[in-house]
């Protein structure tokens, strides 16, 4: 058994490499073994499947970079806004998702100023509009 264990084990380090592997579940799809028997063979907090998991990580850093390269020399204007949410501030993605809702709040001086309501749910957001449109007090 142990010798199958190391088998299996140098068998996963080559079929990450060639298939690029991003998920521990498609690694195994290529094993001549079941799921329970990977983690029966690498349990997760044993040094093997560090050495999986981390060629696994080196994989999806390198897929994610040839996609950002791709999106950036892209004329997709889909891909050109994916990219920008990606690198762009929470602000700008909010923005570009339309998902970001601004209430204003008057302080005690009498000036209006922003909240950001994207911590709220969308129950709390309804209740706050209500409450501002209402101009009704908050118990």
């Amino acid at each position: 058994m142990a010798n199958d264990k190391e088998k299996i084990y140098k068998e996963a380090l080559k079929i990450i490499k060639s298939k690029n592997c991003l998920f521990i579940d498609q690694l195994v799809s290529y094993l001549p073994i079941v799921r329970q028997t990977f983690y029966d063979y690498f349990p997760l907090d044993s040094d093997k499947m560090d050495t999986i998991k981390d060629l696994i990580d080196d994989n999806k850093v390198r897929t994610k970079h040839l996609m950002q390269k791709k999106w950036f020399n892209s004329d997709a204007p889909a891909l050109q806004t994916a990219l920008y949410k990606l690198i762009g501030t929470e602000e700008e993605a909010h923005r570009l998702n339309g998902s970001k809702q601004v209430l204003d709040q008057k302080s005690s001086d009498g000036t209006m100023s922003p909240v950001d309501t994207s911590r709220y749910t969308d129950e709390e957001k309804k209740l706050l509009l209500k409450i501002a449109r209402n101009h009704e007090p908050i118990d």
